[in-house]
């Protein structure tokens, strides 16, 4: 859990700077659950430059409550929480000022959105708020006001929690809380969980990732992880201490995020998922006169047309291209071969290739057009799918035959700006399977999702 805080001040000398607004945003990594905002009365001088710049001045201020006056709350909304601020040292350092002032040690683990930002996002023109989320497209209303801040912060961090595959800043965002009791701890692990599409971890006791799953239902995933008897099973129940998520809205993002964070993070209970994941390719011969199709066993590093899991899965994925281009099944690795015509020649659903009734130009011309359509060398599209909420959508950037990255976006300008669409995208950096996930999603679900070329 965070919260995001963006706080305004008087001005003048270190130390002796008072606030005068403050916003505090509870964060549980999907959205704002709960929320303060107030101006608060320094009980000492603005400076004029900063009324100037926030619209605060000392008349403003005049009947807003003193910082004692909020105190409690703002004890409460932070508690068991990382503190999260655009320049954090500034803003932790100013409400433990004001905490001193009172006689009261406040102490929370803290969280630099400029930090994150330049580790996450290299090489951006410029890590000041304002000017960093023009640039990655992020609305940002009532600049210089805490709330308006705070809520482009929370969005800007959204999005570094999303670029950050290795799962860094969860780990680093450790909270104290006491540990919990080994024969209640799955049970209370498994609370407030969604039932939703993402991907989900499972920490040990010093934040470190041992497993990494996703499913299109993260709680009762985890449930069959909790009560399966297994002895591999049982010791990952023994070891994790923790548990993150990341809802993903739609199953291709999962999946994606799935491979990459096994590849970077190797956590030690996933051996089992860095097998491979297709063990059949459809290939294209064109050596003989009619084009042929077939389907093998593949090997390392080769790039077939299509992936499937297994030789069952590719024989009724190409018996349904066979039906749909009219292609005669022997010819594409479905039929055995035999002299004379095909079955489907009989039933006039083959136009006679197999027994060479119809020309190999017409036929190699229609297998043409299937071959062009799952050949991602060269393309460049991105696909555009649900998002985690009502008011987002996802997409996917294929460029150049390789799947880019990934991101979420709320306005059409993040994607119609290129530059603005080439900051927001997470990098896919291991490749592996990815353009055939891409492939199987489409293959699947091509009647619903948006494809647009680039």
């Amino acid at each position: 859990m965070y919260t995001i805080i963006d706080i305004e001040t008087t001005g003048g000398k270190y130390n002796e700077e008072g606030i005068t607004e403050i916003a505090i945003l509870k964060y549980d990594g999907e959205k704002v659950v709960d929320k303060f905002v107030s101006l608060v009365n320094p009980e000492r001088r603005i400076q004029s430059y900063v009324a100037r710049l926030t619209g605060i001045d000392n008349e403003v201020v005049l009947h807003a409550p003193k910082f004692y006056q909020l105190a409690k709350r703002i004890v409460e909304i932070t508690e068991g929480t990382s503190i999260v601020a655009h320049n954090a040292a500034f803003d932790y350092r100013m409400l433990r000022t004001e905490f001193q002032r009172l006689g009261y040690e406040f102490e929370r683990p803290t969280l630099c959105t400029v930090a994150l930002s330049k580790r996450l996002l290299p090489g951006m023109d410029s890590y000041s708020l304002g000017k960093l989320v023009k640039q990655l497209g992020i609305p940002l209303n009532g600049r210089h006001r805490a709330e308006g801040d705070a809520q482009a912060t929370v969005k800007l961090f959204e999005m570094l929690l999303n670029k950050d595959t290795t799962r860094n800043i969860i780990a680093q965002a450790k909270t104290g809380q006491p540990k919990k009791q080994k024969d209640s701890k799955l049970i209370k692990l498994m609370q407030d969980l969604p039932s939703a599409v993402g991907v989900y971890y499972f920490h040990d006791e010093d934040g470190k990732i041992i497993y990494v799953g996703k499913s299109g239902n993260i709680k009762k995933r985890i449930n069959q992880h909790f009560t399966n008897d297994q002895p591999k099973a049982r010791e990952m129940q023994k070891a994790v201490e923790k548990l993150s998520y990341e809802r993903t809205g739609n199953e291709l993002i999962a999946l994606l995020k799935e491979e990459q964070s096994i590849k970077e993070i190797q956590p030690e209970f996933n051996q089992a998922l860095r097998n491979k994941v297709y063990s059949h390719g459809l290939f294209l011969d064109k050596s003989p006169e009619y084009h042929q199709l077939y389907i093998k066993k593949l090997k390392d590093e080769e790039q077939p047309l299509m992936a499937f899991k297994n030789h069952q899965q590719a024989r009724k994925v190409v018996s349904n291209f066979v039906e749909d281009y009219q292609l005669c099944p022997q010819l594409a690795g479905v039929e055995k071969k035999r002299s004379g015509a095909c079955f489907n020649y009989g039933i006039d659903a083959c136009k006679g290739a197999c027994i060479a009734k119809e020309s190999a130009e017409t036929y190699n011309a229609r297998l043409k057009q299937l071959t062009d359509r799952w050949n991602f060398d060269h393309k460049n599209f991105l696909l555009i799918d649900r998002g985690r909420f009502h008011h987002e959508k996802s997409l996917v950037h294929v460029k150049d035959g390789e799947v880019r990255g990934f991101a979420y976006f709320d306005l059409n300008l993040q994607i119609t700006d290129r530059s603005i669409l080439e900051r927001i995208i997470t990098p896919i950096a291991y490749q592996g399977h990815a353009r055939q996930l891409v492939k199987s999603y489409i293959r699947k679900n091509e009647k619903r999702i948006k494809m647009i070329e680039l």
